[in-house]
């Protein structure tokens, strides 16, 4: 019987759970099968080292497999992602909780007319177990899903998210005399297809606290990728379709905030917005310090649709994101 020498989970959770080393070399196992291997008297302290290890152990690849970036505060959500790996289920089924806490640096640019980019600092904490996770401003509700194979799984669940992307009326000229628009509260259903090649995943949100009462469409797809021990890398395009309340609320000036025009400005036209599908590309890079630490960077660039560049408050085609967070597990 070989020996084992070191039980870690797989750098590839959709394919392989368990990564054994042994004596005669490293091979990989499904997770629900890998405490099979080994016959009596080693199957028992196989499976107590695999428990432990799975428990005090989370690779950036598992951390990412649970991430999702579908709108401008996917990167906010991956910072306060579940920050230590799920006891797998015991005899009885049970599932662990876990808990952890990150700060982040998040800059943003607006497309509107002469808009300072916005930088601020932002605390989060996080929380999940076997039913639900609380990631900062967002909520996801698990419901039951598909298992094709290890490779090829179905997720659903329930999202909620709270958007703190105000437009305060202070921040630039173009919008003075207008009304303040609020992020609101958005609510929805999500689909994640997770396999071999690309995760895909397509969500509907509702804006539901009666502010834009807009809805949008996320239809996101990415890959990760490890370098090493310690670097993850994930790509990601993400099409989103959003309708015409949503642009109207955002983008829209009403009857009520029309200025004419003067010599020494081009004033702000009456407008109505319509449906509109913007893409995002993106980026985030994960360094993981130790079992505990890691470092999340997420880049991201929007290109807007041309019923939102049409808009009078705006002077951009793209808007810009940065995240730089620091996340810690307990």
């Amino acid at each position: 019987m070989p020996k084992i020498k070191n039980i870690w989970r797989s750098w590839d959770p959709g394919k392989y759970g368990v990564s054994i080393n042994t004596d005669d070399g490293m091979v990989n196992y499904p997770q629900k099968e890998a405490v099979m291997q080994f016959r009596t008297p080693f199957k028992t302290l196989f499976k107590t080292q695999i428990k432990t290890q799975i428990k005090n152990h989370l690779t950036l690849a598992d951390f990412a497999a649970k991430a999702g970036t579908h709108f401008i505060f996917a990167a906010m959500a991956l910072l306060c992602l579940p920050l230590a790996a799920q006891e797998q289920p015991g005899e009885q089924g049970e599932q662990g909780s876990s808990w952890g806490l990150g700060l982040g640096l998040m800059s943003q640019q607006k497309a509107y007319t002469d808009m300072d980019r916005d930088t601020k600092v932002i605390p989060f904490i996080s929380y999940q177990n076997e039913y639900i996770e609380v990631l900062g401003p967002n909520l996801k509700v698990k419901l039951p899903g598909l298992e094709f194979s290890e490779s090829n799984q179905l997720h659903f669940n329930l999202v909620g998210s709270y958007d703190f992307s105000d437009n305060d009326p202070k921040d630039t000229p173009i919008l003075n005399g207008m009304e303040e628009r609020k992020g609101g509260f958005w609510a929805g259903a999500q689909a994640e297809w997770q396999n071999d090649f690309v995760n895909v995943s397509l969500e509907l949100l509702t804006e539901v606290a009666g502010d834009s009462e807009g809805s949008k469409l996320d239809l996101t797809f990415e890959r990760s990728w490890n370098f090493g021990q310690s670097y993850l890398l994930t790509p990601r395009l993400v099409l989103s379709r959003v309708d015409k309340k949503y642009v109207d609320y955002y983008y829209g000036v009403r009857a009520n905030e029309v200025l004419p025009a003067s010599a020494t400005s081009t004033g702000r036209a009456f407008y109505q917005g319509e449906a509109a599908l913007n893409m995002e590309m993106g980026v985030m890079g994960m360094y993981m310090i130790d079992q505990q630490q890691m470092i999340l960077l997420d880049i991201s660039v929007t290109s807007l649709a041309d019923e939102i560049k049409d808009s009078p408050l705006v002077d951009s085609s793209t808007e810009s994101q940065l995240l730089l967070g620091y996340i810690y597990r307990f």
